[in-house]
């Protein structure tokens, strides 16, 4: 399924999974696919900035996005294409969509600086991947140290009728949302899509300055989707309770380097993943770290039990 602006729901983030001896770990890869589609997500996106797409080489990031595409059977898979170089950018967005991807996802390099370059940027990578193939625009600062101002964005929007959505991620970024849903409004910028990240950690209100819904990986995928559904049905105590029960759990995994970390153990817990390893240069919990997660699961089990999980004697 090809996305679109109209994308809504729950698109997750989804890490790579590898074995204790950091080879890809095929068996996960499909049951996270199943995992996900299971909780009630949209679709979800892989070779993301948690997927550790710079530690796979090309023929590995192409067969995790094929395996999944597959395995997904139709249902929507982003891929993230962003690249140093416009050549790999180039093959593994056409290699993807040809093999049946519903978008891929850019975020601009750290080299660009002003509006100029940024937009001429994304103009080029649209030239060079071809303008039939719909793509997301990341808006990440934080990870990319690219400022974008909701006037350049909707600069990019205009000049590059292939861009179906904006993975919003910018942090405060409340405002940013309501002057670019303004933008629409007054028919100043065309409509698209506004899915956001950041973990999700401002999701409840996010989603009442009027965004579609989230891009990301928090490993209860199934709070998001109900979270995202409690709030547009007009929900709003219900949405926060359910979302603030949560918010400790998503605070701590917010952390920047040991983030993932923290997701992978989760979601090992869970019985999606064999293991929690990442590939070198990666960080490990410590034992504090673990006993931390430990208990904020045993927090957030008080409101939602799907949080009651089997816990290790020790996890280190």
């Amino acid at each position: 399924m090809v996305l679109d602006s109209n994308a809504a729901g729950v698109y997750a983030i989804a890490p790579t999974p590898f074995n204790d001896d950091e080879s890809i770990d095929w068996t996960s890869v499909d049951r996270m696919t199943d995992f996900y589609f299971e909780a009630g997500c949209n679709g979800f996106t892989v070779l993301g900035v948690l997927g550790e797409a710079p530690k796979l080489d090309a023929a590995e990031a192409l067969a995790i996005a094929e395996r999944v595409i597959r395995r997904a059977d139709g249902k929507p898979i982003i891929v993230g294409v962003s690249a140093p170089g416009y050549a790999a950018m180039r093959a593994l967005a056409k290699s993807v969509m040809d093999r049946g991807a519903g978008a891929v996802m850019i975020a601009p390099p750290a080299t660009v600086r002003t509006d100029d370059q940024i937009a001429t940027y994304f103009r080029n990578a649209v030239e060079t991947i071809g303008p039939d193939i719909p793509w997301i625009l990341q808006d990440y600062p934080l990870a990319t140290n690219v400022v974008m101002s909701a006037n350049v964005i909707r600069r990019i929007v205009m000049e590059n009728p292939s861009l179906v959505a904006i993975k919003h991620e910018d942090w405060p970024g409340l405002e940013k949302i309501s002057v670019l849903r303004g933008f629409m409004e007054e028919k100043k910028m065309r409509t698209i899509s506004i899915l956001v990240g950041n973990n999700g950690l401002f999701l409840d209100f996010e989603l009442e300055r009027g965004v579609n819904g989230a891009n990301t990986g928090y490993p209860f995928p199934e709070m998001l989707v109900e979270t995202v559904r409690l709030s547009k049905s007009n929900n709003r105590d219900a949405a926060h309770d359910l979302f603030d029960a949560h918010l400790p759990l998503l605070r701590y995994e917010q952390q920047p380097g040991v983030g993932l970390a923290v997701r992978k153990y989760i979601l090992k817990l869970r019985g999606i993943l064999s293991s929690d390893v990442q590939r070198k240069p990666g960080m490990r919990l410590t034992e504090a770290g673990y006993s931390e997660v430990n208990y904020l699961l045993s927090r957030v089990a008080r409101f939602d039990s799907r949080a009651n999980l089997k816990l290790p004697t020790q996890a280190v």
